[in-house]
């Protein structure tokens, strides 16, 4: 077969089984290494938060791979090959989504020295919105990882005829096994020998494809010519899928809704050992996504200028779009013993990356969420067997939501659409307690149960009646070149898929078909947030949230919080004295003071000293 026109490609090699095999090993042998390692401390906060004695560095590439996962490896790249290049411009997004986690949320979170992220919602709030909250987590990202699970199951189910359930169960396994084990630091030092792995596929396939087409400069001119290079569209309107304005803008939000409140990120950063490294950690982290998402953009512009006159989606050669970078992997490194196995472990080590991650947190916010509450006087041994057990749990779950995954179409939209729609009103909620005093949990409640409503109506809807081309914008594609074509007659779906499809769109389209359900999703968390803290306020308002005392202030946003990363031993010295009066657990998560109504007013006149400075 000529590469670009078609057709079947090779399948795997011994010697990509035997890189392929290696590399999950070795994943493994670092969760396993880290266990054996940490054998004599096995405390709960040794196991979820790695003894909060974690560094900048780790911790940063750990953040970048736990959500640069398996998705980004086999979604972006088609989502370039489909769509262009505007993909890229969430480079933007990530810095600014990493400078609001880092000045306005981790400062907060880090003071208050909580394991799960939920323990603020009843502090501000109350029980019951925390245990929403914590709900409404778990939901999302055992979901979420079901998805993640499902990536490279189907990238190895293409490539390789690997039976594709065999595969997801196998994910989940392998990630119980050095979860269980491990905890959060072999959590955080597998992601980032997995984070390299990650970026050496990207590499290999741009490279190769260079060398096929004759160098980067006509990969980037067919890539001009077909319209792949049209990034930035200015376009202010919200119902276009990608403009500048729905990444930017949109795209921000939603990302400070995944790092700054989703347990998985913010596990991460407060188990560092210090303020200033928790910082520099989602600092870092910036270099990392910027990498990651211009050598996976890049990969799919790669992919277009090979095939850009024989699509083999419409030719028929491969299932799903999302199995399209997998068909290239095979069909130009296929003559390189290994490389395609360094790709598939690629995708699979970002699986594990983001399973691992998620695993980890689902089990931090059960323990502090709903077991330690309800057994109060459990042993430090009978915890570490619980989080054992949970992680075994939430492993097999997580398998379970890969066949949900598997009927939502293209999996880098549907991932962050779920995110869109969950995190949204949760973010909101989270904005409305640490900014207005006057919100009450009256109002917060209220507020984020609308939030939710407004925002799954849209979800759904936008999936039941997907937006037309004239929203969508995908990219002309050809199949003129192919070695054999049929005669297809296709129609584009989107967002959910992003693709190709033979099924015709409905005619008896709703007449919010092509307007409130043609909404963007980019912009599903920022309506679902305003919506929240608007209802939020109002509500509180209404029920008296004007005339709340005896909050705790040390709940809020402080000026003293944003660049202050460099305070040194005085910022430090204040908020040990605050806590210190606060009650002596206020780091052990739901033993926190800030649970304890009677001591609300222990800290209110410190907390308003410092807040001075």
């Amino acid at each position: 077969m000529t590469m670009g026109t078609g057709g079947p490609v090779a399948s795997f090699s011994v010697w990509d089984y035997v890189v392929f095999v290696g590399t999950v090993l070795g994943a493994a042998g670092i969760g396993l290494f880290q266990a054996i390692r940490g054998r004599k401390n096995n405390s709960s906060g040794e196991f979820l938060l790695g003894g909060r004695q974690m560094t900048a560095v780790p911790v940063a590439m750990s953040l970048t791979a736990s959500f640069m996962s398996g998705i980004t490896v086999i979604g972006t790249p088609a989502e370039a090959y489909r769509f262009g290049a505007d993909y890229w411009i969430f480079a933007i997004s990530y810095a600014i989504m990493s400078i609001i986690t880092a000045e306005i949320f981790v400062p907060l979170f880090y003071r208050l020295g909580i394991t799960s992220t939920y323990e603020y919602l009843e502090m501000r709030f109350n029980k019951l919105i925390r245990v929403i909250g914590t709900s409404m987590y778990i939901t999302q990202t055992a979901l979420y990882t079901g998805m993640v699970i499902y990536a490279p199951a189907l990238a190895l189910n293409q490539i390789t005829g690997m039976n594709l359930w065999g595969v997801l169960v196998a994910t989940g396994v392998v990630c119980i096994l050095y979860c269980t084990l491990g905890g959060l630091k072999a959590v955080i030092w597998t992601d980032v020998f997995q984070m390299v792995i990650m970026l050496a596929g990207f590499v290999a396939v741009i490279a190769r494809g260079a060398v096929i087409q004759g160098g980067l400069g006509k990969i980037w001119d067919d890539c001009y010519q077909g319209g792949r290079l049209s990034a930035f569209d200015f376009d202010p309107d919200p119902l276009k899928r990608h403009t500048f304005w729905t990444i930017v803008v949109g795209g921000s939000v939603m990302w400070v809704s995944i790092y700054s409140i989703n347990q998985s990120q913010v596990q991460r950063y407060i188990s560092c050992k210090t303020l200033t490294q928790a910082k520099l950690s989602l600092y870092g982290n910036i270099i990392g996504l910027w990498l990651t998402v211009s050598l996976a953009v890049f990969s799919g512009l790669t992919m277009y200028s090979i095939y850009k006159d024989c699509d083999p989606f419409t030719n028929g050669d491969v299932g799903a779009v999302d199995q399209l970078l997998p068909y290239l992997v095979m069909d130009i490194l296929a003559a390189y013993p290994g490389v395609p196995g360094l790709f598939v472990s690629a995708a699979y080590s970002g699986t594990l990356s983001t399973v691992s991650s998620s695993i980890n947190a689902l089990v931090a916010v059960t323990v502090e969420d709903f077991v330690r509450p309800v057994w109060k006087n459990l042993t430090e041994k009978q915890v570490s067997w619980i989080n054992m057990g949970l992680s075994i749990f939430f492993g097999f779950l997580c398998i379970g939501m890969a066949a949900i995954a598997s009927l939502m179409g293209s999996i880098l939209q549907a991932a962050l659409s779920i995110f869109g729609m969950i995190s949204g009103p949760l973010l909101g909620l989270y904005v409305l307690g640490m900014f207005w005093r006057t919100a009450n949990s009256t109002g917060g409640l209220t507020g984020l149960i609308v939030g939710l409503v407004i925002t799954l109506w849209v979800g759904i809807g936008a999936q039941i009646y997907p937006p037309l081309a004239d929203k969508t914008n995908p990219l002309p594609i050809s199949v003129a070149g192919c070695n054999r074509t049929q005669d297809l007659n296709y129609t584009t779906l989107a967002p959910w898929t992003g693709a190709v499809t033979l099924t015709p769109l409905p005619d008896d389209r709703p007449a919010l078909a092509d307007s409130w359900y043609s909404l963007s999703y980019l912009y599903f968390c920022l309506l679902g947030s305003l919506v929240t803290v608007i209802v939020g306020l109002v509500v509180s308002a209404i029920t008296g949230g004007c005339k709340q005392e005896n909050l705790r202030l040390d709940l809020f946003v402080r000026r003293r919080d944003l660049f202050c990363a460099g305070c040194g031993k005085d910022s430090e010295a204040l908020d040990s004295e605050i806590n210190e009066k606060a009650g002596s657990e206020l780091k052990n998560g739901s033993n926190n003071a800030g649970f304890k109504d009677s001591q609300f007013n222990i800290v209110d006149k410190d907390v308003e000293k410092v807040t001075k400075m």
